[in-house]
């Protein structure tokens, strides 16, 4: 089977999982191993909005489950990730582009554009919100197909109480807590994908008619 079938089957077989085995365990590499891999995805003028607490000891997690409600599968999962989206991370911008012309991906000149652009497009606060939504949402997708790939079970979650997150962890300030993401090995796995609405219905070529309701 050719790369690109593998990887069509890998997304055609993700499932949300409700119920993880409580005894299993990720060591510290294969979760650092996921975060790198999330860090592939794509962020504006590649400022990596994106933010991970790998949340793993019984106690936290305990504490994790408390603020979401006492949904079962966030203290069950290996680890749970609580993906925040970072609305102040044009502030760390310099320091990526200053990388970037050091290694040659980026000439000087388009280095201090993208500065100069980010920095007055960013200074407004209800677009550096929704731009950290967005990566922290790209970076999610990725870290789920790469545990998908090792053979791993994976569930967003979005029921939580972000407020008493943010109390009960070291939330950073200006980060938004996006999402949970509980990673770790399936209980049981009915193999029954939900379905997809047909292409027909979310897809319109050119001018968006056809989409209405």
């Amino acid at each position: 089977m050719t790369d690109d079938h593998l990887f069509v089957e890998l997304i055609r077989r993700r499932l949300s999982v409700e119920r993880f085995d409580p005894s299993h365990r990720l060591d510290e590499a294969t979760v650092r191993a996921l975060v790198a891999d999330a860090a592939e995805a794509p962020s504006s003028f590649n400022i990596q909005h994106w933010r991970f607490i790998a949340v793993r000891r019984e106690a936290d997690k305990a504490r994790l489950m408390e603020a979401a409600y006492g949904q079962r599968q966030v203290a069950d999962a290996a680890v749970t990730f609580i993906v925040l989206g970072d609305a102040a991370g044009v502030e760390r911008l310099p320091e990526v582009l200053e990388r970037a012309v050091a290694e040659g991906a980026l000439a000087a000149e388009r280095a201090d554009a993208w500065l100069e652009m980010a920095q007055e497009l960013y200074a407004d606060p209800a677009l550096a919100r929704d731009e950290a939504i967005r990566s922290a949402c790209l970076a999610s997708m990725v870290l789920m197909l790469a545990a998908e790939a090792r053979g791993l079970a994976s569930g967003a979650l979005i029921g939580f109480d972000p407020e008493k997150v943010r109390r009960e962890f070291a939330v950073p300030a200006g980060c938004v807590p996006v999402m949970l993401l509980a990673v770790g090995r399936a209980l049981e796995m009915d193999g029954a994908r939900k379905p997809r609405l047909e292409v027909d219905s979310i897809l319109s070529f050119d001018d968006g008619r056809g989409l209405e309701r």
